[in-house]
């Protein structure tokens, strides 16, 4: 529950699935992999063995290494579920060699099947309104790359991808509304994306040290982007 009361599932989820698509480093980087990107609901996600219980684990250690989010305590399944998967999801899949993909084509996620998720999911995120009705055309995400799968580059072809599939589901710009100053690699991303800082919230978290020794109070920036010239009405 929001500040703003329960904010509704936006029209988009009622969309079908977009198309995946694929998202490739630079050539000449050490790492010139890419990523294979798919949009999940979570009825299309139980479709896919073994996923939702290892998106959960990697979500549950983010909430428990206190570093990033804000939430704290258990994060049992069903809380996780309610909250990541309220809206649409996007699920990033490793590719080592993108010439893998036979003629560009990009299986759609219900054939999705991997007897080793955690060697396979490049990381995810959700998209959902930041705010409710009269603002609801601003969204909201929140992204996760699992521990053995940064340094990658993976975090910026996702927030590449954020900017392709948000649009197309009806938003116009994005807000987030804690980016922790001490998470260098989302501010990173986010200013290398033409995000701006819209403002900043003085110690905003009560994250744990990276340490281990004790917790302290982190200030948070607020990053937005219009994802284009002019906002309208049709």
């Amino acid at each position: 529950m929001s500040a703003y009361g329960a904010i509704g599932r936006p029209n988009s989820g009622s969309l079908s699935p977009l198309p995946a698509t694929l998202w490739t480093n630079a050539t000449g980087i050490d790492n010139p992999g890419g990523i294979v990107v798919h949009h999940l609901t979570l009825q299309r996600a139980q479709k896919c063995p073994g996923l939702l219980d290892y998106l959960h684990e990697v979500f549950e250690k983010v909430v428990e290494d206190g570093l990033t989010y804000p939430q704290e305590g258990e994060m049992n399944k069903e809380t996780f579920l309610a909250y990541f998967f309220s809206a649409d999801v996007f699920l990033g899949i490793s590719l080592a060699d993108p010439q893998d993909l036979v003629d560009g084509a990009l299986a759609p996620v219900a054939e999705l099947n991997s007897d080793n998720w955690r060697e396979s999911v490049a990381g995810f995120y959700y998209v959902k309104p930041n705010y409710p009705g009269r603002s609801s055309h601003i969204c909201n995400a929140g992204f996760v790359v699992p521990p053995n799968m940064q340094g990658r580059r993976y975090g910026k072809l996702l927030g590449k991808s954020y900017l392709h599939y948000a649009p197309k589901l009806g938003y116009q710009a994005s807000v987030f509304n804690l980016v922790y100053v001490k998470n260098i690699a989302s501010v990173r991303i986010w200013e290398s994306l033409g995000f701006t800082k819209a403002g900043i919230i003085p110690s905003a978290g009560r994250l744990k040290r990276k340490d281990g020794n004790g917790e302290e109070f982190i200030d948070a920036f607020v990053f937005y982007k219009r994802f284009s010239e002019g906002l309208s009405v049709d």
